[in-house]
């Protein structure tokens, strides 16, 4: 069987333009007013203190599909500034996450720990015009007299310092003279402005961890809306692109900026993030899945990461296809997970091969079928695609049903196996129930069969018709292998409401069922991790990357088949 390619391609079609959305209106009212020099520079800056999720699938498809349709350019920069958190392993996984959805930032990685030195002497003018100051408060003294939206803040009592005590005090803050938590550096703004933002915010705070890149040459840290703007300044950075948490930020980003006197001035865009129905897409509540085992890691198949997504088999096509579909705007919203789930079927649907694989058997004797006699069927991989090729399926005295497909006492509208029922062998022949065979305990244990030899492919010479088709294997050609059916992690569409107590309460328990006796036809057995496939009438596949081993594969269930075709299951495929 020949893999179907997964090289990633530009999220449109070659030709289609893109739709145009209030910031693609933005970026194309700049370049004509000859804006920063007719450019389109980028970036996205994610903080490695977990795995990315597609939440940020669509920020990077945002970003980089900017750069790409204005001919500019998209960086890649780690907004490193919180070691507690941060880890190589997660720096690693995430370029590897964004080469994967298809895009490169080329010579462009940065890390805001690139921009230490600089904006420790940024900070230093800004103390030297009288706009920042050391804080001998605690956290939560400072937390407390920040005020609320209705009254004004308290100013510090040590708001007053002089310019050069602060100076000193900040080097010494450097020089590690201090224990953690004791001082940190503000700008000095407005303790009454109406945006709380204003409200003298913390850019610096001691800390005493090790830094994934510069070890433990600082023990003070910039804070995010301190260490973002200026590095996007520092990187000339035309449009920061940013979800609307940050909205009310913007000011401050400015007001930096303006203040440190940096000549380019990035302008930020705030869209409204992804939400997600049966998703959580905070990194602290992925993490404590991970931290308290209710999955297997970050690359758990049933996790929103990439990671897991990928390792579950979603093609790169399909998410680049689903950020687009779902489009930019900036007004909160959740998005249905049907539409994710239809982006991998519309990407898979026209190109994964159709395989059989019985995922619970029942074993049927054809009574007629004389024992030993073998047939090769020879079986197309894509009905509507004969590019896909063929392959030979055996045709036994013996074969494996879906147990599901019999019923001794079938309603009107069951058209598979019955007591004296006839069914279609999906490119086989015409197969009738003649008995059924059950155990001590009055279960049913096999099926004695009958075909019809004038049968094959389907069609009967007398011109009778059959309503139901099934899917089958060889009993004797059968591949044992291990089948992952994954659902959706959570039993209720917004597990993080505030309205719910306890988010973990309604994790889905059925969210993984392992089928250890599935058996699978022959052509299966050195199954490509790379190729995914529809196993019919079950849904698309994809053999395990990390479990599979050769002769024995383990297929993770993609995505079930649409709803309407579990309406439809029961007619002839």
């Amino acid at each position: 069987m020949t893999p179907e390619p997964n090289v990633p391609k530009p999220a449109e079609k070659a030709g289609e333009a893109p739709s145009l959305n209030f910031i693609r209106a933005i970026i194309e009212e700049d370049l004509k007013s000859g804006k920063s020099g007719g450019q389109v520079v980028t970036r996205f800056p994610p903080e490695p203190n977990g795995y990315l999720h597609i939440g940020h699938a669509k920020s990077i498809c945002l970003n980089f599909g900017l750069a790409r349709d204005y001919k500019g350019r998209c960086h890649l920069r780690f907004d490193d500034t919180n070691p507690e958190k941060e880890e190589m392993e997660y720096i690693e996984s995430i370029m590897r996450d964004v080469r994967w959805l298809g895009f490169d930032w080329n010579e462009h990685l940065y890390y805001a720990s690139d921009y230490f030195e600089q904006l420790f002497e940024w900070a230093q003018a800004l103390i030297k015009k009288g706009l920042a100051y050391v804080d001998d408060q605690t956290a939560e003294q400072i937390s407390a007299n920040r005020g609320t939206l209705t009254e004004p803040g308290k100013e510090s009592p040590f708001r007053n310092r002089s310019a050069q005590e602060n100076l000193e005090l900040f080097e010494r803050m450097r020089k590690g003279e201090f224990p953690d938590g004791s001082k940190v550096l503000r700008a000095k703004i407005d303790m009454a402005s109406a945006n709380v933002n204003f409200r003298d915010p913390v850019m610096y705070r001691i800390r005493r961890e090790e830094h994934p890149r510069t070890g433990n040459k600082w023990c003070i840290y910039p804070i995010y809306d301190w260490a973002h703007g200026q590095s996007d300044a520092i990187e000339k950075i035309t449009h920061s692109i940013c979800t609307l948490e940050f909205e009310n930020h913007r000011p401050l980003y400015d007001w930096y900026i303006e203040n440190v006197g940096i000549p380019h001035h990035p302008q930020q865009i705030e869209f409204a993030r992804l939400n997600l129905t049966y998703t959580v897409m905070s990194k602290r509540k992925l993490l404590q899945l991970v931290q308290d085992k209710d999955v297997k890691g970050w690359d758990d198949p049933r996790m929103p990461t990439l990671a897991g997504i990928r390792r579950r088999g979603f093609t790169p096509e399909s998410i680049r296809a689903f950020a687009e579909r779902i489009g930019v705007s900036k007004r909160e919203s959740t998005v249905d997970v049907t539409l994710l789930e239809n982006a991998i079927r519309d990407d898979l649907n026209p190109k994964a091969p159709r395989v059989m694989c019985v995922l619970k058997p029942l074993k049927v004797v054809i009574e007629n079928l004389p024992e030993g006699q073998e047939e090769l069927l020879d079986c197309p991989y894509h009905q509507e695609k004969p590019e896909l090729g063929t392959r030979k399926v055996p045709f036994t005295r013996e074969i494996y049903v879906e147990r599901d497909d019999f019923m001794e006492d079938p309603p009107k509208k069951f058209f598979r196996l019955g007591p004296g029922r006839e069914v279609r062998l999906r490119w086989g022949y015409f197969l009738k129930c003649e008995r059924v065979i059950k155990d001590e305990k009055g279960e049913v244990v096999e099926l004695r069969c009958s075909y019809d030899p004038t049968t094959k492919g389907g069609n009967a010479p007398d011109g009778r018709k059959v309503k139901g088709t099934i899917h089958w294997v060889s009993a004797k050609h059968a591949l044992p292998v291990e089948v992952r059916l994954y659902d959706r992690l959570f039993n209720v569409e917004n597990p993080a409401s505030a309205k719910v107590r306890d988010w973990k309460a309604d994790l889905n328990p059925k969210s993984l069922e392992i089928l250890q006796g599935a058996m699978a036809e022959p052509s299966l057995a050195n199954a490509d991790p790379e190729m995914r496939v529809q196993f019919e009438r079950t849904g698309s596949f994809r053999a395990d990357p990390i479990d599979s081993k050769p002769g024995a594969p383990v297929f993770n269930r993609i995505v079930s088949l649409r709803d309407t075709w579990a309406k439809m299951k029961d007619r002839e495929d």
